[in-house]
Parts: structure tokens; C-alpha cells; sequence
């Protein structure tokens, strides 16, 4: 069992000497720490940073986020994908600003009424903004628990998550309970990394630490086996007329939702097809490959470049300071972008 007391102090020692200097964690507002934790998931802590700075910047508040357009709120969150989020928290501000006087909520049957904000979020922002008795149990967190009990069953599981959540709840300190939280966060992302390779001569919980003491830390947490990615074959069309590029935008629904795109069509063709297709163009020739992963799905794209003589209808027009500053395209084309802004293409 672990003793509550000397593993929160021990703890909240280490962070206290080695937390990462992080912008949220300068102003730790209920609007900062939600929008940084909705920024965290699925993406590293160093990309975020230049995001979140850039976001709270250019919307400061509930209100400017509840009434930003939307290819603006796209743009600033272009590159670091599963849009599904922001689209979310657009809509969390309206609520917040509709039923909670633009106060985001402190209790947790409200915060977990708004979209896109689960178990875990709910206790991130009421641990460390309101200083709530509430954990937030991320997957850094499962693996640090799981090495620590020596535990080998599958830390995805709800009830194997359920336990950890409880035994997370004893330990927590009278105060400084938000701090306590990142400290665990600080130690899975720092110290107790994944693959097998943690960092154990520098792990203030190694005496707690059950896997430690086994020599079985590298086995644990088990790797569970993946399901297999979805595949799928595209081609992607940079059209130019002299200056411009063509683009479209996706449907308001699916995958990259409402976001832009060079023209893109399903399945692979050869260069002959394509000339058929589009005999009216200028110049054709094929470019880079490329390949894009989601998180259940796996893009396989080849691509082709062409120019006309005029504009064809049906797309947007763009130049190349469109395509930087103006209009969302999501990294599944970023080589294409890239090559257009390099020139080229």
C-alpha cells in the first residue's frame, strides 16, 4: 500500500525542482488550462506551445473564441489536426457564453455537458483552475500507475482505468491538488517514458514503484496488439492558372470537416487518365508520393501537377499568400503545400 503522505510529498518536491516551464502554466485561468488541455491530447507538448501562445493571443476569452469565423478558428488551428477538437470548443464558448455567462463551469456535471469535454479534461480544469479534489488520469499517468503496481493487464480497459482513478484519489494532497496532477502528467512525459525505456535512476516514486523493484519495467505496461489501419488510395491535383492554385473545401461533415483542400479524387490514376480527364490542360506531370496516417485510417496519395490557360469553375482560386495566411489545409497535404510555397510547383 501506497503512504499517501510521503508519495504526494515526494512528488510535489520533484515538480516543484524540474517542471517544464509551460505558457499554461504561468496563468492557470479555466480558459487556459481547458484550451491547452483540448490542445495536449494526441499532440506533443512542444508543438503545442506555439499554437496555444498564438490562440490566446488572437482569442483571449470565452466570448472572442464563441464568435470567431470559422476558417479563421481553422486557420489558427491548422497543423495540429483532429479538428473535431476545435470545432468543439467553438462550441462549448456558445454554450458558455448562452447558459454560463461566459464563466466557465466549476462543477462537473456542467463542464461535462459541453462538447468535446470528458472525465478527464472536466479534472484537469477543475484540479488545477479551481484547486477541486478531482484527478485527471491521462495515458501518461495509466503507464506511470500501471509500473508502479506492476500491473499487466490492459490500461485501456474502463475498469482497469476506474481502479486507477481511485488509487489516484487516495493519494491526493490536502492542497496543491492541481499540482499534484501535473506532477504525475511530468513524470510520465519526463521520467517514466513509454517503450520500454524509463528513466528509473532519476524517479522520485522508484520506492513505491512495484515494476521497479521486480526488474519487470520493461515489460509493462503489455502492448496491446493494434488494430490495422483502413487504407486508402487518393490523388491530389495542384491546378494553376499562372499565379493561382486551385483549392476546395471539404463538407461540413467527415473527416477534415468544412477544411480546405487541393482538389483531391479517390483512388489512384495513371498519367494517362489524368491527361484524358483533363485535356484541356497546358502541362501535366506526376509529383511526390505521399502518405498521410489518421488515427484508424491511412492515406496512400499520388498527386499530379497541371496548369490552364484560365481559371475552371468550381474550385477557389488562390495565391500563394491564401495558402499560407487565409485558408485551412490540414497536414494530410502539407508536402503539396510546401512544394507550391518553395516553388516548386
Amino acid at each position: 500500500m501506497i503512504e499517501q503522505n510521503e508519495f504526494s510529498v515526494r512528488l510535489l518536491n520533484w515538480y516543484d525542482q524540474t517542471k517544464r516551464v509551460l505558457p499554461w502554466r504561468d496563468c492557470p485561468t479555466p480558459y487556459r488550462v481547458w484550451i491547452s488541455e483540448i490542445m495536449l491530447q494526441q499532440t506533443r507538448v512542444e508543438a503545442v506551445i506555439p499554437y496555444f501562445n498564438r490562440f490566446v493571443s488572437e482569442l483571449p476569452d470565452v466570448v472572442a473564441l464563441s464568435k470567431v469565423d470559422d476558417d479563421y478558428l481553422n486557420k489558427l488551428w491548422e497543423g495540429l489536426g483532429y479538428y473535431s477538437r476545435v470545432r468543439n470548443l467553438k462550441k462549448s464558448a456558445k454554450i458558455i457564453v448562452e447558459t454560463f455567462h461566459g464563466e466557465i463551469p466549476n462543477n462537473i456535471e456542467d463542464l461535462e455537458s459541453l462538447p468535446g469535454i470528458g472525465n478527464y479534461t472536466s479534472g484537469a480544469i477543475l484540479s488545477i483552475a479551481y484547486e477541486q479534489r478531482f484527478t485527471a488520469v491521462d495515458g501518461n499517468v495509466l503507464r506511470v500507475f500501471a509500473r508502479l503496481m506492476a500491473n499487466r493487464n490492459n490500461i485501456k480497459d474502463p475498469n482497469e482505468k476506474k481502479k486507477v482513478k481511485k488509487l489516484v484519489y487516495s493519494l491526493l494532497p490536502i492542497k496543491r491538488i492541481g499540482d499534484f496532477n501535473q506532477g504525475l502528467m511530468e513524470i510520465g512525459a519526463k521520467v517514466c517514458l513509454p517503450n520500454g525505456s524509463p528513466l528509473c535512476g532519476i524517479c522520485p516514486l522508484q520506492d513505491f514503484c512495484l515494476s521497479y523493484q521486480k526488474k519487470i519495467v520493461s515489460e509493462i505496461p503489455v502492448k496491446q496488439i493494434k488494430k490495422a489501419r483502413k487504407l486508402e488510395k487518393k490523388t491530389v491535383l495542384i491546378m494553376s492558372h499562372k499565379s493561382l492554385y486551385a483549392v476546395e473545401q471539404r463538407e461540413n461533415k467527415g473527416l477534415l470537416a468544412g477544411l480546405y483542400q487541393f482538389p483531391l479524387l479517390d483512388g489512384h490514376f495513371t498519367l494517362d487518365e489524368i491527361q484524358k480527364q483533363y485535356h484541356h490542360a497546358l502541362h501535366i506531370k506526376k509529383i511526390d508520393s505521399a502518405k498521410h496516417i489518421f488515427t484508424h485510417l491511412e492515406w496512400h496519395i499520388e498527386a499530379y501537377a497541371m496548369s490552364f490557360e484560365t481559371t475552371i469553375g468550381g474550385y477557389y482560386w488562390v495565391d500563394k499568400n491564401d495558402i499560407e495566411h487565409v485558408y485551412s489545409i490540414p497536414n494530410a497535404f502539407i508536402k503539396y503545400k510546401k512544394m507550391i510555397l518553395g516553388g516548386a510547383i
